[in-house]
């Protein structure tokens, strides 16, 4: 077990310390509707492409990510930087200057614009159950992740917790500081925590992916790290991957990010708040770039896992002055039972090491990525490192958190007969329904603690919301000819076709139930991931082809109003706030610390180890302070010109009056 060292506990409070900071000093700006839930649509593009990245990075995409990487080696990498890629490329350059010049507050009400109240009723109700319960199943992988690492035992079970306690109270720490930033800072609060998130996930993976490459040394050894997973030895195939397998793996991700990318209001949220139509869509183009960052900090450390020695329960005897000693180290027998740092899953009526049909030791991929952060982290950045992964996924949550209470307050609530109303009951309603959308995420997570195979429920609801309305969007923005009507049965049509393909489908060797054929498995599907894919396919192709047929005998809008919906923004007034301050001020006091520990334990040899005798905090605490230093310098600067900026605006108003 890893305890946490004080310099860690140290830095885990300065990020808390920040992340609230920044809801708190928002929360002036943001008194107004349009600021609240729109954080008055005047946020630059880099800030904007930055919160869509890690907006798409909740704690289920990480986990998603470390357990492709120790299960299909390479072969993950090109799902997730290629697929994505095309799909990012094609909502800035064709759909977000639509969204945008629409003047929708949010998707649903983008919706209404381009087609009807009952269709946007309709995906208002869907999306908010999509919202909450992915908020939540992401609570739960937090706290889950957390709970293995037991880097936070010593101090909760000093408090009287078991295990389960230990889970709850994991859960519950990031959920309240999510929710409290929200309250404060609304959306704004959300995308700027979203960018110090982002930066804190490179800043605490960049040294664990140096050392890990170090270690197995570089590209042959990660080739040679890949070879070891379950997909290479399956397929008998080298860790290389070759054109067919890029290809594939290319096309499947393309499949899934066209749904996130063009169609999930969780993530376009952040570039619908840019302060006019081509930062809009010029955040598109910085998230596709950022994006390639993402998945190498995460997949490439799960390879490495694969690569390394398994740790085992080991006796040495030694005999020292007549006396013989016996060193017994003991590892728990997930561990001894895993490849590499991938442990084994636990067959939770046994407790021992589940096994596959063909007598292989099933692997807990998803720990694979935080186990190495453990590996290789010495205290001082171990700090770092845990904030990483809990920034990471912390932002999954709050993109979730944020959307639904936009949605309420915007779609369900306050619908078009409400909009003469003053701006104060909207805040209200988007924060007692963000309030509530925790509570009821919360919720799901502890559902989730009861029924452990509920998060497997995700792809489903994904399939059910988000597959139709891709179509339905695509149709609506490309053709004039798209009717309300049509989009309404479609949307209907492709929700039901995903719970009968679901319902009437079976992987081999699953139970009935949520993994499928809850109906009756008329089917079998090849795998789990031919299931989710099918499932998500059909729904998109029944969605489209009933919008087609129902809009072809039905009257679609006038051609006035649809030209509305091109027309883009002027540039709103900006918030008063550079976002470099509080991000110069967090590196630059993280890099201190750092480098401070750094300077303090460069002569103690055996502190070190674990990092292959590299001091790893002085190391990566100087570039930390000087990226922050520079970046407090810059921020002060842009504060001092913007404040300047108001000023003569406000002069040359007062002037006109």
């Amino acid at each position: 077990m890893t305890n946490l060292a004080a310099a860690d506990s140290l830095i885990l409070l300065i990020y808390f310390f920040f992340v609230l900071a920044v809801g708190i000093s928002l929360k002036p700006l943001v008194a107004s509707g349009r600021g609240f839930i729109q954080a008055e649509r005047a946020l630059p593009a880099w800030i904007c492409g930055l919160a869509m990245t890690m907006a798409s990075l909740g704690s289920q995409e990480i986990i998603g990510m470390s357990a492709a990487g120790a299960k299909y080696g390479l072969a993950s990498i090109p799902f997730y930087v290629l697929g994505a890629f095309p799909a990012m490329l094609f909502a800035g350059f064709f759909l977000m200057p639509v969204y945008y010049g629409s003047k929708a507050r949010t998707l649903p009400e983008f919706l209404a614009f381009r087609f009807d109240e009952k269709t946007r009723v309709l995906h208002a109700a869907l999306f908010a159950v999509l919202a909450v319960f992915s908020a939540g199943i992401s609570l739960y992988a937090m706290g889950r992740v957390l709970a293995a690492l037991h880097v936070f035992d010593e101090p909760l079970r000093a408090a009287g917790l078991e295990s389960r306690g230990e889970l709850i109270v994991l859960m519950a720490v990031p959920a309240a500081l999510v929710v409290t930033y929200i309250l404060l800072g609304g959306l704004a609060g959300t995308i700027y925590n979203l960018v110090i998130q982002f930066l804190v996930l490179c800043a605490g993976l960049l040294p664990v992916v140096f050392l890990g490459l170090k270690q197995v040394g570089g590209w042959n050894g990660l080739k040679a790290a890949a070879d070891l997973s379950m997909f290479s030895q399956r397929q008998g195939a080298s860790g290389h991957v070759g054109i067919a397998a890029i290809a594939a793996s290319a096309g499947l991700g393309l499949l899934v990010a066209m749904g996130t990318w063009c169609a999930d209001f969780r993530v376009l949220q952040a570039a619908m708040a840019a302060k006019n139509v081509e930062s809009a869509r010029r955040a598109s183009l910085v998230a596709a770039a950022a994006r390639i960052v993402a998945p190498l900090l995460l997949i490439l450390p799960a390879i490495v896992a694969l690569g390394l020695p398994t740790p085992h329960t080991t006796i040495v005897i030694h005999n020292e002055n007549g006396a013989i000693y016996h060193d017994i180290t003991v590892v728990p027998p997930e561990v001894d039972a895993g490849q590499g740092l991938v442990p084994a899953q636990l067959d939770p009526a046994t407790g021992k090491p589940m096994k596959d049909s063909r007598g292989r030791t099933v692997l807990d991929d998803a720990m694979a990525t935080p186990n190495v952060v453990l590996h290789y982290l010495p205290a001082g950045l171990l700090g770092l490192g845990i904030a990483a992964l809990l920034a990471s996924m912390m932002a999954g949550t709050a993109a979730g958190v944020t959307a639904f209470g936009s949605v309420i307050a915007c779609d369900l609530w306050r619908t078009r007969a409400h909009e003469q109303q003053g701006e104060g009951k909207p805040v209200a309603v988007a924060r007692w329904a963000a309030a509530a959308g925790m509570l009821l995420a919360f919720g799901v997570a502890l559902a989730a603690i009861h029924f452990g195979d509920l998060p497997r429920t995700m792809s489903l609801i994904f399939a059910i919301v988000i597959a139709p309305l891709l179509a339905t969007l695509l149709l609506g923005v490309f053709w004039k000819g798209t009717s309300g009507h049509g989009a309404f049965a479609g949307l209907i049509s492709g929700a039901i076709a995903a719970l009968l393909h679901h319902g009437l489908t079976l992987p081999p060797g699953a139970a009935r139930g949520i993994h499928g054929g809850w109906i009756a498995p008329l089917h079998h599907s090849s795998s789990g991931l031919d299931l989710n894919i099918g499932t998500g396919i059909l729904a998109f192709g029944v969605s489209l082809m009933v919008t087609l047929a129902v809009s072809a005998f039905t009257k679609a809008c006038s051609d006035g109003k649809l030209a509305g919906l091109l027309q883009s923004l002027a540039a709103s007034t900006p918030l008063r706030m550079d976002m470099r301050i509080p991000l110069g001020m967090l590196f630059t006091l993280m890099g201190t610390i750092l480098t401070a520990f750094g300077l303090s334990t460069r002569d103690n040899v055996g502190f070190y180890i674990r990092s292959l005798n590299i001091d790893v905090n002085l190391w990566w605490g100087v570039p930390l302070l000087a990226f922050g230093v520079v970046t407090l310098t810059l921020g002060r600067r842009g504060q001092a010109a913007m404040e300047k900026t108001a000023n003569r605006e406000q002069g040359s108003g007062n002037k006109t009056r």
